[in-house]
Parts: C-alpha cells; structure tokens; sequence
C-alpha cells in the first residue's frame, strides 16, 4: 500500500509540473500547521473533519504522513495525542522523515485551541482543489497532445475530471430528518392548497398525472410499446406540454427520426391540423392561421433537439450536460433505446442494454431531471392471445425493468385486432407496470392518427387542449 508520502507525490506532481516558473502550487501551510496542532492537542476534534480531509489534501508531505497516522489511529478507536501519534511513526521508520518528535511537539505550541480545526481544514481543503485544478489542466493539455485518443472518449473524461471536483468542493454531510421536514411539511401543504399542482414534470395527460404526480426528478421512465403504436407520438405530447404548459427546458434525443420529422409532428400536434397536411404542403387556408400560432407557441418553448444517429451514451451525457448548464434542464427524452450505441461493442444484446440502461439512470441521477426512455417490446406480445404489454416483454428486459423507476406501456388492442363494428379503434390504455414510489394502474386515452397525438379522453372531440397544470420541485 502506498505511503502518505507517495500519495503525494503521485497526486501532485502534474499540479507542481503545470505551476508557471518562479511559482509554487496554492497552499497554506499555516493551516495545515494549525489542523495537526489542534488534533495533537485534543484528539476528539478529528470528529468534525475526518470525514471531509484526507491526508492527500495535505501539500507537505511530511503532514501528510502526520495526519494519515492520527486517521488511522482514530480509526482504530485509539487514543490521538503526541506520544500515540510519534510511537507509531517510530515504529513504521517514518518519525524523523516527518521532523521527528520534536517538530510534532512544535505543531501543538503554534495552537492556543482546537476549537477551529474545522475552518483550518476548510482552507487546507481549498488549497487542494485549487491543486487540483491544476493537476486536471496539465492532465488535460498532455491528452490533447496525444493522437491515439479517441476525442469521445477525452471530451467524457474532461466533464467528469472537472465535475468531480466541482463536487468535491462541497462535500455532503447527512442531513437530520428535523431539518428536511419543514420543507416536507410546507411543499405537502402547497400541494393540499393548489389541488392541481404537481410535484413533478406535468406530462398533460390527467389520469397519468394523477398516478405519478408527474415526472419525478432523477426518475428513469421507461416508455414501451410495440412498433407502430406511438411510443414518440406520446413522447412528444409529454415533451411539448411539459415545455409550453410546465416552462420547463426539455432535451429531445431523437435517433430514430430527423429534425425536420419531430418539428412537423410537433406543429401537427400543437396546431390540431393533420401531419399529412403539414408534410405535404396541402394546408387550407382556416389551418393556416393554426399553423401560424402554433408556431408562436412552440417557438417560445425551451424545447432542443438532437437527431445523430447511434451516439453513444458518452456523447449523450456531455450534450446533457452541456443543455444544462446554457439553458437549465428539467426533462429529457430519449427515442429510443436499443438505438443508442454501447461503448463496447458486444454480441451480447444484454449486456449492451444493461450498459444503457444503467448509464441513463446514471444521467438522470447526476443532473437531477427526469429521463423519459422509450424502448421497443419483444416479438412474444404478438406471439400470444393476451396481447396487453407486461413488464418481461421489455426487449433484453431484465436490466430495463430493475433500473427504471416508472414503466409505462401504450396498449391499442382494438387497434391490433382490428375493431369491431361499434368499437373505437382510437381507444388506447397507458398501463403504469411499474411504480417504484407509487401506485400502478390504467389511464384511457385517445389516439388521434391524423394529427399524431394521444388526448385525453374529454378533449379528443371538442378539441380544447388539457386544463394547465402547474408544478413545484
């Protein structure tokens, strides 16, 4: 196991190599002086930071060691003082490389009290971000230099370098129950004063809104139907209510359609004409003073859209990321699935879903927004007499089904079986199969083929659009 010593060295000679001649790498040794004084002194002060420093936060070597020789101690549940603390270092051969007895003497004389350990760490802390910045900036401009990577590959690593430190910047503690209630207590009572309001993502659909409460930040939505059966149809419809009716920014994904292609379906959409119309130029003139105003509309929306084909989840994440950080994020919609390209190529269709799949739960944690997937369904759904969707006919389904929190199917049995006489073939059943924090159930709907969209069934024929719905994060 490496010595403390070489941590250091390790760790900070990018941070030393990248410094501009004549300057030295941000410390503060006063700091670091102060913070082993004080826990030499009383060593029950390492309660309040050994969480949050490390030895490597430490620029001196030699308090590197000092420090990781008292965590180790405290670890142990032994007793942190001058005389424990220069035994064991006498016994590992490190006391005189350290300064030897006399100088951890000399560390508790510069204190008068260890009450202020905690803000000594805090600055030994920022010091070593700062070096870390460093270290992050020389590492970057060395790989720049290199041809043999692979830009991807460099771009994925350069957003996580410099987003690892901006989280180690602010490093979380637990929170007591007492301090989360208030907020609890006042967000329950918002939402008992304001009946319509949701704690999530509104998707513009009512019977689904009352079953989730929206969509719910960090959730991954799994959104599955057979091909056909308007999987991006209803994708749209939650994108486009959620932009105009929510203000939130929305990030679309489409590989399986262009641009232009989600455009004309949104506008169809939103200006209730008929997509044929749209994508043939045949408008008449009452749907043109719709198409006009729809436009208005969309126009204002915080909707963008990105149609590459096959990117891979790496590329996904940075222009995320990248979403987020110029315009917010509060949802993003990935059409669909099993077209997004594994890092690893592999005979194994499993495995690269598995892969997916993780790494989109793994998007929504890190920033915190929705992600709305669709995935295709196995052929067994048409293979059978019952044709209603269930949670095993997820293609490659078994690591979709355990990452998702919400799995939503779209069933069209009329429309699959070709509709009797008397019954509506636009009669559609969003299915919630899987709810991690809620109930599930069944929602009716409508689905307009003409104008590419599901409605809710009170507004399919008098054409008015879903009662706003607002939301509180």
């Amino acid at each position: 196991m490496p010595s403390s010593s070489e941590n250091f060295h390790r760790q900070n000679s990018f941070a030393v190599s990248a410094t501009p001649v004549g300057k030295v790498p941000p410390h503060n040794e006063g700091a670091e002086i102060a913070v082993l004084g004080s826990l030499l002194l009383d060593g029950s002060s390492l309660v309040k930071i050994a969480d949050t420093l490390n030895s490597n936060d430490f620029y001196s070597p030699s308090h590197a060691t000092i420090y990781d020789a008292a965590l180790e101690m405290y670890s142990k549940g032994q007793p942190v003082d001058i005389v424990s603390v220069s035994n064991l270092l006498s016994e590992r051969g490190l006391i005189d490389r350290v300064g030897g007895s006399s100088y951890l003497a000399s560390l508790t004389s510069q204190i008068t009290t260890p009450a202020h350990i905690a803000h000594h760490a805090k600055v030994v802390k920022e010091k070593k971000i700062l070096r870390d910045l460093i270290s992050a900036s020389a590492e970057i401009a060395e790989s720049a230099f290199n041809p043999g990577r692979d830009m991807e590959t460099m771009m994925d690593d350069v957003e996580r370098r410099i987003m690892a430190i901006s989280q180690n910047s602010q490093p979380k503690n637990f929170v007591a129950i007492y301090d989360e209630l208030p907020e609890t207590i006042e967000r329950m009572n918002r939402l008992s004063d304001h009946k319509g309001e949701l704690r999530g993502v509104p998707t513009g659909f009512i019977g689904l809104d009352n079953k989730l409460s929206g969509l719910q930040k960090s959730d991954l939505i799994i959104l599955g139907a057979r091909p056909s059966l308007g999987k991006t149809t209803l994708a749209l419809d939650i994108a486009k209510h959620a932009a105009i009716k929510g203000g939130v920014t929305v990030g679309v994904f489409s590989l399986e359609m262009s641009r232009d292609q989600v455009v004309d379906r949104l506008v169809a959409n939103e200006a209730n004409v008929p997509l044929w119309h749209i994508r043939t130029g045949r408008v008449g003139e009452d749907e043109q003073g719709l198409i006009v105003h729809a436009c208005d509309r969309l126009s204002k929306a915080k909707i963008f859209i990105d149609d590459t084909p096959s990117p891979n989840v790496l590329q996904m994440k940075a222009m995320a990321r990248r979403l987020q950080l110029e315009h917010g994020l509060g949802l993003i919609v990935v059409d669909y699935l099993q077209l997004i390209a594994a890092r690893r190529n592999s005979d194994n269709m499993v495995a690269m879903v598995t892969e997916i799949s993780r790494s989109l739960k793994g998007l929504a944690r890190e920033l915190n927004v929705p992600v709305l997937a669709l995935s295709q369904l196995s052929r067994a759904v048409d293979q059978r007499d019952n044709k209603k969707p269930q949670l095993h006919d997820l293609r490659e389904s078994g690591s979709i089904e355990q990452d998702a929190d919400v799995v939503i199917f779209i069933h069209r049995e009329r429309y699959k079986d070709n509709a009797a006489p008397g019954e509506d073939p636009s009669l559609a059943t969003l299915i919630v199969a899987k709810h991690r924090n809620g109930p599930l159930g069944e929602i009716k709907v409508k689905f307009d083929d003409e104008r590419v969209s599901f409605k809710n069934l009170d507004e399919m024929h008098s054409g008015s659009a879903p009662a706003d719905s607002t939301f509180a994060f």
